[in-house]
């Protein structure tokens, strides 16, 4: 049993955000790829001994040199996925309860952090580039964080997180480290504690694995997801993004493992779809359900096939939905960007190229406070090229500059 200070910490910390979506290389337009040289830092990381994990811990690499934005790190221990499987992690708390357990070394002592305010909006899409037939998805991770009291924006930094399990497949994903309290620039300022980044694979909010699968995750309105069907383990949102992305070649098998399991979310007010797609052009969104809105959403529903599950926002795409408060016939949670992407890619009949793709993704961007419409900021955007399994991203909307990721 756990003991008590750390339980309040757990909560204390987790109540700043609703989620907890092999060596490679980076590198921006303007440079060759090359090996990473780590982002000196005299930050602790408290709770950890293991010299191993100290060394990955470490390695960590800011890829700007020294803007604290955008870091990046190849995971190199034992996450113990399938101990977390077993766990029946079923939130936030329960998952750093999991995190402080199985991948730190220490227990954390009793600190107290601050609560946020948030607007979270994001878009995504599928599409295939008929030049050379390969099949591309496109991501906007729209988040505008924001301090409760002066109201001001908190700058993020973006996190990518390589990982390579034994028997598992290797995959790139990306983290909003703000999630875990980690404000841009972190890694160097001299006093955040570094042990949460054990963490990492467990955080993520988008990816991509070797085989050409991609998933991210986007938020709804509404009460939040839980299953409760007799015989099956609990699995939070993040959890079973990595699930997935460490056992998942196709869509397909994506859902099916998907069913094993009773979906939980945090309790607020709000839960989460998923929106994922494959190398071979399959595509789907994960929703879970209940026309009676009032209740938990507790019925999982696998849209696919149709043009109009080639993208999506943040309602409800459910025809079992759709005349609810947060369905597409009443929500207005992203339909300004719903329609922009609709009218777009109906235009190409959904035929795009990586720049065609990223040039969607710039229009439907978010912030800072430019729209009474917008309901994020765009903290990155995304064109994982399901092909060749590799990421093109923009951070900040900033669409001149770019960052690329593979997996070899």
């Amino acid at each position: 049993m756990l003991p008590m200070n750390f339980t309040r910490w757990m909560n204390i910390l987790m109540g700043c955000g609703i989620l907890f979506c092999s060596t490679l290389t980076a590198c921006s337009d303007d440079d060759d790829p090359v090996g990473r040289i780590p982002t000196p830092t005299e930050n602790k990381a408290s709770m950890i001994t293991d010299q191993d994990k100290l060394a990955m811990i470490y390695s960590l690499t800011d890829l700007e040199g020294n803007k604290g934005r955008i870091y990046e790190m190849d995971y190199t221990v034992d996450y113990k996925l399938e101990e977390a499987l077993q766990a029946g992690i079923s939130s936030t708390n329960t998952l750093t309860m999991f995190a402080a357990k199985y991948l730190m070394d220490k227990l954390p002592s009793s600190k107290s952090l601050p609560n946020l305010s948030f607007d979270a909006g994001c878009s995504a899409f599928a599409v295939t580039d008929r030049s050379n037939g390969q099949q591309l998805m496109g991501r906007n991770f729209d988040f505008n964080h924001r301090d409760p009291e002066t109201k001001e924006r908190i700058m993020i930094p973006v996190i990518v997180v390589h990982t390579a399990p034994k028997g598992g497949k290797k995959s790139v994903s990306f983290v909003d480290g703000q999630f875990i309290n980690y404000k841009s620039g972190f890694y160097t300022d001299g006093t955040s504690d570094l042990s949460m980044l054990m963490a990492l694979p467990y955080l993520l909010l988008d990816g991509i694995n070797e085989d050409g699968f991609a998933i991210c995750v986007l938020k709804l309105d509404g009460q939040y997801t839980e299953q409760k069907e007799e015989g099956k383990k609990k699995i939070f949102t993040t959890v079973a993004m990595r699930m997935l992305l460490d056992k998942a070649s196709t869509v397909k098998e994506a859902t099916e493992l998907l069913k094993n399991y009773n979906m939980c979310s945090d309790k607020v007010a709000a839960s989460y779809h998923f929106f994922m797609a494959d190398a071979t052009g399959d595509f789907a969104i994960v929703e879970y359900t209940n026309p009676d809105t009032s209740q938990n959403p507790n019925k999982m529903e696998v849209l696919k096939g149709e043009e109009a599950y080639r993208f999506v926002t943040n309602f409800y795409a459910s025809p079992t939905m759709a005349d609810t408060e947060h369905g597409i016939n009443h929500s207005e949670h992203g339909m300004n960007r719903y329609q922009i992407l609709k009218e777009k890619l109906e235009a190409c009949q959904f035929a795009m190229n990586q720049k065609q793709g990223m040039e969607l993704l710039k229009a439907v961007a978010q912030g800072p406070e430019s729209s009474t419409l917008s309901t994020g900021f765009t903290q990155w955007s995304e064109i994982f090229n399901l092909s060749q399994k590799r990421v093109k991203m923009s951070i900040l909307r900033e669409f001149d500059k770019s960052f690329e990721f593979g997996i070899e």
